[in-house]
């Protein structure tokens, strides 16, 4: 028997590889299906079962077109109605994958059709649970991102409480628990980095599998502190539960090089958005205007998530040469499945072409502290609320990144702005917003919040933050 999780950071995303004697078990592949072809055949071995734990609303999932391409069944759990062939379990139902068995736990509370899947070695002994959303390593899953139902939140963590208790906390302390996610991913609140752990350290350490702790006291605490999910979120799960376009389809409609004629045309006649991916080295130096910039080398794919509202407007875009297949492939993990080429030669062939570009203005943590000192200036902390709530620059605002396009009318176009995040990675997106919804004077901090606290500038501690929503 061999179990491997295949960790994707950028989505904060596990997906499994289950093995035993010549069949394998997918559990929550992400939308490119081919590495997991690829490590079958490399082992010779026949993928039986797509396992998908629920209707992920973080990343559309690879579950059809791996099952289209291997001939394996695709399975959820009970009360999940997938539009497209599928087996629907019954609880406690048992799956054969070689000589080892997977037994189906219907564990309601994330969504309803939420599921784990507890694996039962050759030897006949439970030994790990793979827990999609329901449990992670010091948390669980949030109970507000069920598709199309008339629960409340309060009553979806109730039947978290439930499944806790009933399904899971019985099982020995030696399980392991393989989640669906670890920091970073917004389908939690308080996720651990670490993304395996034993079930008995869980039942010690996670605040929400407290033997102790009451039904009202597990809703409280888990439906506490929310913030809306990123839009993109429900729009992925109506794709995972109804179905969508092979990446085969996307990939070759997408990775097509455009010269700059072509470019142009393709912009104007499907008023296409021009996404950046570059280094931001390189944006800052030179860019088109108009541009959104989100860094292929960072959390590129929950951004494009959180703010590209259209899932389907046309997307032509910037990368480094090599990179472009990549930028397409990660772009349909959140379900953007309609980029139509990049610009072939990249910002060079666009200077070349006599076109106007913009630069970014930036300023380093210590000049900024300089002027900080001397002068009133606006400052605007692009972080989460939380982060601002524990510490920020003392009369700076709490503009998230998040909502910026919700808040953007709050800001004078004619204003001075200074920007900054934690390290330099939204301040930049954030002003290559604000640039493209004509903002003149804004200034990227270099080096972000963690560089900014280095140069002995004030800083507020655990206050209400200055908030704008």
């Amino acid at each position: 028997m061999k179990v491997e999780q295949l960790y994707t950071g950028c989505l904060a995303e596990a997906a499994y590889y289950i093995e035993s004697d010549g069949e394998v078990a997918i559990v929550d592949p992400l939308r490119e299906v081919n590495p997991y072809i690829e490590k079958a055949r490399a082992n010779r071995t026949k993928i039986k079962y797509v396992l998908e734990t629920h209707f992920h609303a973080d990343f559309v999932s690879g579950h059809i077109d791996l099952a289209q391409k291997t001939g394996a069944t695709i399975v959820y759990g009970p009360t999940a109605q997938p539009g497209f062939e599928a087996h629907v379990a019954s609880d406690e139902e048992v799956l054969e994958v070689g000589k080892v068995k997977i037994k189906v736990l219907h564990t309601p509370g994330h969504t309803m059709e939420s599921t784990t899947y507890l694996l039962i070695n050759e030897e006949g002994e439970e030994t790990a649970i793979f827990t999609g959303d329901t449990l992670f390593i010091g948390d669980v899953g949030r109970p507000d991102l069920a598709v199309k139902t008339d629960l409340t939140r309060e009553d979806l963590a109730g039947y978290l409480f439930d499944s806790l208790r009933n399904k899971i906390m019985p099982l020995h302390d030696d399980v392991i628990v393989y989640p669906g996610h670890g920091a970073g991913s917004a389908c939690g609140k308080n996720m651990s980095k670490e993304t395996i752990d034993s079930l008995g350290n869980q039942k010690q350490y996670n605040y929400a599998l407290k033997a102790d702790m009451t039904r009202e006291e597990f809703i409280g605490e888990v439906t506490n502190g929310l913030v809306s999910p990123p839009q993109y979120f429900p729009k992925n799960a109506v794709m995972n539960k109804q179905g969508y376009e092979s990446i085969d389809n996307i990939l070759e409609r997408g990775v097509v090089a455009l010269n700059l004629k072509e470019f142009e045309d393709v912009m104007a006649r499907n008023n296409a958005l021009i996404l950046d991916t570059r280094p931001k080295e390189d944006f800052v130096r030179a860019f088109i205007p108009g541009s959104l910039w989100i860094g292929i080398d960072d959390t590129f794919a929950p951004w494009v998530g959180a703010l590209i509202e259209d899932l389907d407007r046309p997307i032509v875009y910037l990368a480094l040469p090599g990179r472009e297949e990549e930028v397409v492939t990660r772009l349909s993990r959140v379900g953007y499945d309609h980029a139509v080429g990049f610009l072939e030669g990249g910002i060079a062939s666009w200077i070349a072409g006599g076109k106007e570009v913009l630069q970014v203005a930036e300023m380093g943590p210590h000049d900024f502290t300089n002027i900080y000192d001397t002068e009133v200036v606006d400052v605007l902390d692009v972080r989460k609320e939380s982060e601002y709530y524990s510490q920020h620059i003392k009369g700076s605002v709490n503009f998230p990144l998040d909502f910026i396009y919700r808040n953007l009318g709050e800001l004078d176009t004619e204003k001075e702005y200074y920007i900054h995040c934690q390290g330099g990675y939204r301040s930049l997106i954030a002003t290559s917003i604000l640039m493209a919804n004509g903002f003149k004077e804004v200034i990227n901090i270099q080096g972000g919040f963690k560089e900014i606290k280095k140069s002995c500038i004030k800083v507020t501690e655990y206050r209400e933050p200055e908030t704008m929503l």
